[in-house]
């Protein structure tokens, strides 16, 4: 898959088959709309091309009250549409200069000028440029007079799947990861580099490896407890406990942190890559009166993953 940061890096494509959106999460909705443009590529002859852009248009038009965190790091995104069998990405840096461009401007300057479009495949419902007054309608008008096609994905197969990106934040942040990953066909991700902690931990027997995301925009599910599967170094795979929180029985702080203690492993992760897959929550974040207390605890939650993974699919 080729990814082209704006126009400026852009390559010839080939009878472009082209959608547009942001793909947050990268969702069943989203791949489903995947799925029909690498067709209608293969049919016509050409190579599908993903329009997307970044930052997300929320946080430019509103940058003091959008609120808004995104269920994918750009590089997340990029490697789940690079799984879907997508070909051609092209990132555009979205401005306020660029969300002041009409509709005809944007698709004229930059889907016919600058890409030659031949085909567009769109939903229904999408809605594009100033005021958000590009549609479907307004596409199909276009269409012969800048001599690209028009493919509209039906209202059935959009609503069929019923999943959106905030439906998705939504189950996220109450925990309800099976949810999450049920609209999303795969394990929400965390991904991350192993800093140095505390090392209480350590300590009592679970030791844990802190995660930097190096990202403020990125989501982070519920505090609690979760059973996770944990990718190292792009390499070794280990079932995992995480906790997301405060920890609140040895911290005095608001800061959140994600630590993960991997089942059967020893060893210094301390700058090493770790990916996270998270697969269920097992209960909220407590606060203890000792670490003694913490320790039955976390004894009592391996109790339980392990069983959890002798008797599931996991």
């Amino acid at each position: 898959m080729r990814v082209f940061q704006g126009f400026d890096e852009l390559e010839k494509i080939p009878n472009p088959v082209l959608t547009i959106g942001t793909f947050d999460g990268v969702h069943l909705g989203h791949q489903r709309i995947i799925q029909q443009l690498n067709e209608e590529a293969q049919k016509h002859g050409g190579e599908s091309v993903l329009f997307t852009f970044y930052p997300h248009p929320r946080m430019v038009l509103f940058p003091d009250s959008h609120g808004l965190k995104l269920l994918q790091t750009q590089v997340e995104k990029i490697e789940k549409l690079e799984r879907m069998g997508l070909q051609n990405v092209i990132v555009h840096p979205f401005t306020k200069e660029f969300s002041r461009l009409t509709a005809v401007e944007f698709v004229r300057d930059y889907l016919v000028n600058k890409l030659n479009v031949k085909t567009i495949v769109i939903g229904y419902d999408h809605q594009f440029g100033k005021n958000r007054e590009g549609s479907l309608e307004l596409l199909k008008d276009l269409g012969p007079v800048y001599d690209f096609n028009v493919i509209e994905i039906a209202a059935q197969d959009i609503d069929d799947v019923n999943v959106s990106s905030t439906k998705i934040r939504n189950a996220l942040s109450t925990g309800n990861i099976e949810t999450a990953n049920l609209f999303l066909g795969a394990p929400f991700e965390l991904n991350g580099t192993v800093i140095p902690g505390k090392q209480v931990g350590r300590k009592i027997g679970f030791p844990t490896a802190n995660m930097d995301l190096g990202s403020s925009v990125k989501i982070i599910p519920a505090a609690g407890v979760y059973l996770v599967r944990t990718v190292l170094q792009n390499r070794a795979e280990y079932f995992a406990m995480m906790n997301i929180g405060v920890n609140p029985t040895v911290r005095d702080t608001d800061e959140v942190s994600i630590e993960v203690n991997l089942l059967d492993f020893s060893g210094n992760l301390y700058g090493q890559e770790l990916q996270v897959k998270a697969l269920t929550r097992l209960r909220d974040e407590l606060k203890f009166n000792s670490l003694e207390d913490l320790k039955i605890q976390l004894s009592k939650d391996e109790h339980t993953v392990r069983n959890l993974l002798l008797h599931s699919n996991y």
